[in-house]
């Protein structure tokens, strides 16, 4: 079948569902997965509310931008693997409350508190990158779970750090550790400046990455005037390899006819790199 791709505007995406979510996917660029339990493996989407048990996963050149009710942001990298072990919010006389743990079992990670805004809350959330843990109340960290070692960097504030049943403070901002998989952890040490801009590339959405956002209002069609069945088959493909498609149905005349859209680009220069980009797959 031809594919073919149309920049336009238009659509406005819905978020509704995910408005007072503890924690929802900002903006991403694809492909990215979400796996619910047995509910299998669907595209990541804008305005997604992740709940206790789901599981990220991002593919080759993929980032992901997920946002904490309290104005905290979770920052992913290619390749990665997260969990949403447990999250929980509850309003109390003190503010709001945030409590959970979530877990980097590869790819690389950034938490940075007030990211969006904070309004009056309290953080206690743990974050494990493989063998390290880090206790969160309210920081800038960065860190990386790979196939022999794991690192943890220190950006703002202090955390709590759990390694192989040893816990100790790391409160000196702009520092960092490395666990290796085998043999003992290395010394906190500082983090060179070069090094520490080269890793927060890793997590950051690029402009004009091809990236779908919140709100975004910009759309591609990947297939246009199409049966129901070869609109069922793009949609299909496309959201088993990652990217967040949709059908649209329109009377063409006597018959119905589909579009293969995927909405919420950021601009129309994401939407050319999307374009691009399945073109290329």
């Amino acid at each position: 079948m031809l594919m073919r791709m149309v920049v336009v505007l238009g659509l406005l995406f819905s978020t509704l569902n995910a408005v007072a979510a503890t924690l929802s996917v900002e903006a991403l660029v694809s492909p990215a997965w979400v796996e619910r339990g047995a509910g299998g493996r669907e595209p990541l989407t804008p305005g997604l509310a992740l709940r206790s048990g789901d599981r990220v996963i991002t593919g080759s050149g993929a980032r992901a931008l997920l946002r904490m009710s309290e104005g905290s942001a979770v920052k992913l990298g290619e390749n990665a693997t997260f969990s949403v072990d447990r999250i929980d919010e509850k309003n109390t006389s003190a503010g709001r409350a945030v409590s959970g743990a979530l877990s980097v079992a590869q790819g690389a990670f950034r938490f940075t508190s007030r990211f969006f805004g904070s309004q009056r809350s309290r953080r206690d959330l743990d974050i494990r990158v493989a063998t390290v843990t880090a206790g969160i109340r309210g920081t800038d960290i960065w860190g990386k779970g790979s196939a022999d070692r794991d690192i943890v960097c220190l950006i703002e504030g202090k955390i709590e750090i759990e390694h192989r049943g040893e816990k100790f403070a790391m409160n000196e901002p702009l520092s960092f550790l490395i666990a290796p998989r085998e043999g003992p952890r290395l010394p906190v040490a500082p983090v060179p400046e070069a090094q520490l801009k080269e890793w927060a590339l890793e997590t950051e959405i690029a402009p004009a990455s091809g990236a779908t956002r919140r709100n975004g209002k910009h759309r591609i069609v990947a297939a246009s005037n199409v049966d129901e069945s070869a609109a069922k088959e793009t949609v299909a493909r496309l959201r088993g390899a990652g990217y967040p498609a949709a059908v649209r149905a329109y009377r063409s005349g006597e018959a119905l006819r589909y579009d293969v859209n995927i909405s919420g680009l950021a601009s129309a220069e994401d939407a050319a790199k999307m374009e691009s980009a399945l073109r290329t797959a």
